[in-house]
């Protein structure tokens, strides 16, 4: 199987995808998403509101570099 890279405007590709020989079995497209400003929440102080229900909550964990770098009993 041989393997084309086509670049260029949708056009362009369009026209060199009509030109390769042979079956196409597959093809991948990078679509570039539209960046859209930021929404304003009813709290802006919390930059991390709208992300509060994916978070995961555990003991506090203390990654000093002190403590990194400390060898625990046992090592």
């Amino acid at each position: 199987m041989k393997t084309h890279v086509l670049k260029g405007s949708k056009q362009e590709i369009a026209d060199s995808l009509v030109r390769i020989t042979g079956d196409i079995c597959e093809v991948i497209v990078f679509e570039a998403e539209p960046i859209f400003p930021a929404t304003p929440s009813a709290n802006n102080d919390d930059v991390f509101a709208e992300m509060r229900p994916f978070m995961v909550e555990g003991p506090h964990l203390d990654d000093s570099r002190a403590t990194i770098y400390s060898r625990l009993e046992g090592e």
